[in-house]
């Protein structure tokens, strides 16, 4: 199976999401996103937007690094979905995070911008 390089706005779009998740900023954060966002989590499953924001925004949540290696995506319409490797550290409830995951961000043109509806987290298990 062969695939075709990442187009450069998605990985453009993957790092303003990343930058804005590291600026623990609710407002950088909520443009880069779709108001009815939603993120898949193996500790929780769905979790909606709001309460990822909420946590973020009470300093529950913060985030001190994260990156993104984007390996797989495709481009339909107004529609696209991007896949990779992430690393991020941070805390949550004052206790240190750290994760090394598979990402897959869904991003929807909304009003002529590239926003995330849905990012699935998978953890990278040891081989």
């Amino acid at each position: 199976m062969t695939h075709s390089p990442v187009p450069a706005f998605l990985v453009e779009l993957e790092e303003a999401f990343n930058r804005a998740m590291v600026s623990n900023d609710v407002e950088q954060i909520a443009r880069c996103i779709t108001d009815d966002w939603i993120l898949v989590t193996p500790e929780a499953g769905p979790v909606p937007r709001e309460r990822i924001l909420g946590v973020i925004a009470s300093g529950v949540l913060t985030h001190a690094t994260m990156t993104k290696t984007a390996t797989h995506a495709c481009v339909a319409g107004d529609m696209a979905w991007v896949t990779g490797r992430g690393q991020n550290t941070g805390t949550f409830n004052g206790e240190p995070i750290q994760a090394d995951e598979y990402v897959t961000d869904i991003y929807r043109r909304v009003d002529g911008q590239w926003r995330c509806m849905l990012t699935h987290l998978t953890p990278v298990r040891g081989r």
